[in-house]
């Protein structure tokens, strides 16, 4: 499904989020995929397409596809109590069953839905590289090849991050055989860069960046060699779990982001992803380098990981996302009123996280979450020229937004509705969902089913 149509396109909208705030009347025209020009105030022409209120498309930064196959499979309690790491033992056992067509078909559900629930790009996080037993593809890029297929095919945008992982834990530890699909050195991963920039050359506004996994997979040394290799985002990993930063406090008697700021040119480029456990000192170190925070509330809930300081970080004016991460739940109001709720509940208090009083809180997620995905993607976003013809329609007679107005759509969006205030959704210009539900739904949907049950036969 080619992402950038090269006709002229125009659109109406009675209401817009434009970057300086809700606009009346406004007439949208692209090409090529691209914003050429947005402007307020004017009527309608013939042949414009005709759009309720119009939002630009949100970016997830951080989604694992293939977990989407396994959502929902995890839900049994242990005598012991159940823990990300026994999560992580179950999630070892899933995808060593999986080949890569069921990859492409699982992660081609995933986008679909990604789609129909706002997100207009995905940030990859793409670990699962070689064959079961360890052997790489005769294409190295096999599987990041099939990533770029299910983008192509839902027609999501795609920041593709193949992940580099070497090690079971910090300090270079030996990995152990369940992450033998994961594994590579330094030399095999440049290859597979290399692989995965020819996987991407059918999609123009791609983007590839690299994911040095954590800070217990990858060494410094193996982390200073990675990042000349590539000049896109750079993600990771970080503090997720109390037990991750204990060990990492043994090693190195440092926690994990103080180390990371310590060994690594922490910039823009950067997603810290999840930094759930940080101090006050790591949190001044986030703020001053503008990196991003990536944060995945379904799943930092759904595994029990705990709650980023996200009061004091917004206060400071702190950048941040949010990402579908385990694709558990793929909904991005959901994320972004996860967000504020788990704040509420910690804090006891209501509307936490707005900085100013009288401001909108759906909006200010909404927007604050739009420029943190999309620095930490590699993209501009916003409805206004140059940026990506990514729209998002929300259906004014949804139950959740009658006799809304202005702001009120956007929280009454994120806090009040579920399943069908989004209408429609263009993406590089192309229409892709349509009265909620994606063009592709009904074939997408049957060869997920076919790969999964393959896949759940065989585990």
């Amino acid at each position: 499904m080619p992402a950038n149509p090269a006709s002229v396109l125009a659109f109406h909208a009675d209401h817009a989020l434009l970057p300086q705030g809700w606009a009346r009347d406004v007439r949208i025209v692209c090409a090529g995929g691209t914003l050429q020009s947005v402007t307020p105030g004017v009527p309608a022409q013939a042949g414009d397409t005709a759009l309720a209120i119009a939002l630009p498309g949100l970016g997830n930064l951080h989604s694992h596809a293939f977990q989407r196959g396994m959502a929902g499979l995890t839900e049994i309690g242990g005598r012991s109590g159940d823990s990300f790491w026994s999560w992580r033992d179950l999630m070892y056992r899933f995808l060593a069953h999986l080949q890569p067509d069921a990859v492409q078909a699982i992660a081609e559900q995933a986008y679909v839905e990604m789609l129909e629930s706002g997100f207009t790009r995905v940030g990859e996080f793409h670990y699962l590289h070689h064959a079961p037993d360890g052997t790489p593809y005769a294409d190295r890029a096999e599987m990041a090849a099939r990533i770029a297929a299910a983008a192509q095919g839902s027609g999501i945008g795609l920041t593709l991050l193949p992940v580099f992982y070497a090690h079971a834990d910090f300090g270079g530890a030996a990995p152990n055989p369940a992450q033998r699909r994961l594994l590579h050195d330094v030399d095999g991963f440049a290859a597979l860069l290399d692989g995965c920039r020819q996987a991407l050359r059918g999609q123009d506004d791609a983007v590839l960046g690299i994911a040095p996994h954590s800070l217990r997979a990858v060494t410094g040394e193996e982390l200073a060699a990675l990042l000349p290799l590539n000049r896109g985002p750079v993600h990771i990993h970080i503090a997720e779990q109390t037990r991750e930063v204990d060990a990492c406090v043994a090693w190195s008697g440092l926690r994990p982001v103080r180390w990371l700021y310590e060994h690594a040119a922490v910039d823009e480029r950067w997603c810290l992803v999840h930094a759930t456990h940080v101090d006050a000192d790591e949190v001044q170190r986030m703020l001053a380098s503008r990196a991003v925070v990536g944060l995945c509330p379904i799943t930092e809930a759904n595994l029990g990981d705990g709650l980023f300081p996200m009061q004091a970080f917004a206060r400071g004016g702190g950048r941040f996302g949010v990402g579908s991460d385990s694709n558990v739940l793929i909904d991005a109001a959901e994320e972004l009123r996860l967000l504020e709720y788990g704040q509420r509940l910690q804090l006891r208090g209501r509307n936490v996280l707005a900085p100013q009083e009288g401001v909108s809180s759906g909006r200010w997620l909404f927007e604050q979450s739009l420029q943190g995905a999309a620095q930490a993607l590699g993209v501009t976003t916003g409805l206004q020229p140059g940026a990506p013809a990514d729209v998002v329609e929300l259906d004014p007679e949804h139950p959740a937004l009658i006799a809304r107005d202005g702001d009120a759509w956007l929280d009454s969006w994120v806090f009040a509705a579920r399943n069908g205030a989004v209408r429609s959704v263009w993406r590089g210009g192309r229409e892709l969902v349509r009265h909620g539900r994606h063009l592709q739904r009904d074939a997408v949907a049957a060869r997920f089913a076919h790969a999964l049950r393959g896949v759940l036969a065989a585990h």
